[in-house]
């Protein structure tokens, strides 16, 4: 006999959360299949590297844009297609897992067009910053500003619900903290680059995002203003 419920003992992932996954996932396994040499002709091989060379974000495009005062439509396009080229395959895969935790727990709370603003808003952000302090630094690509976005908004539900049930509030900032933690150690080990201040901007933009953009978030938001006064 069914059960007419239709209850599932896991959750199922936000339709676009999986459809966001499988786009990055997609493009990097069309990549990696082309420098394998398994599909495409034989200049395939070089289909990563054209794609960050046309469609990855450089510093010195924000550069020229600010000293001419122009935007092309398809320079500012760079600042949405970055976040699904990645340097590898492993790189894609942390991005990918990330994607399916972090938005399936923002996007049972927030809309799809929402968790889309916080993704596309934090990746934009950080990459604003970024081009901005690092002018003369590598291309970014890589969709872990737009993730740390998604982080951002996780914090403040998170701080919502621990409101909710008189919590310390700050509990909510573990996740970011290990994260940066975790950072830290691999770039005191192997090195790290400045994209690392497009991270911790999305994740700012995200936090930021996500006040108005979460059910009754503005309410919160100014309820707590009112009470520090």
């Amino acid at each position: 006999m069914r059960n007419s419920d239709n209850n599932h003992p896991v959750n199922p992932l936000p339709p676009v959360v999986v459809v966001l996954a499988a786009v990055i996932a997609g493009i990097e396994v069309l990549f990696t299949l082309a420098a394998k040499g398994v599909i495409g002709p034989p200049e395939a091989v070089g289909w990563r590297l054209a794609a960050i060379r046309d469609y990855g974000f450089w510093p010195r495009i924000l550069q020229w844009m600010l000293e001419t005062g122009r935007t092309p439509p398809e320079l500012m396009l760079r600042f949405v297609t970055y976040p699904f080229l990645h340097y590898s395959f492993m790189q894609m895969v942390f991005v990918v897992v990330f994607i399916l935790a972090i938005g399936k727990a923002v996007g049972e709370v927030l809309r799809f067009w929402a968790v889309l603003a916080v993704f596309f808003g934090a990746s934009v952000a950080g990459a604003l910053l970024y081009g901005l302090l690092v002018p003369k630094g590598p291309p970014l690509v890589g969709g872990f500003p737009g993730v740390y976005g998604l982080i951002g908004a996780f914090t403040h539900l998170l701080m919502l619900n621990l409101a909710a049930v008189g919590e310390n509030r700050l509990r909510a900032f573990t996740l970011i903290g290990f994260l940066l933690l975790v950072q830290l150690v691999f770039g005191v080990l192997f090195g790290t680059g400045p994209d690392w201040i497009a991270d911790l901007t999305g994740f700012a933009a995200g936090f930021a995002l996500s006040i108005p953009l979460a059910p009754g978030g503005w309410r919160h938001f100014l309820e707590r203003i009112r009470t520090r006064r």
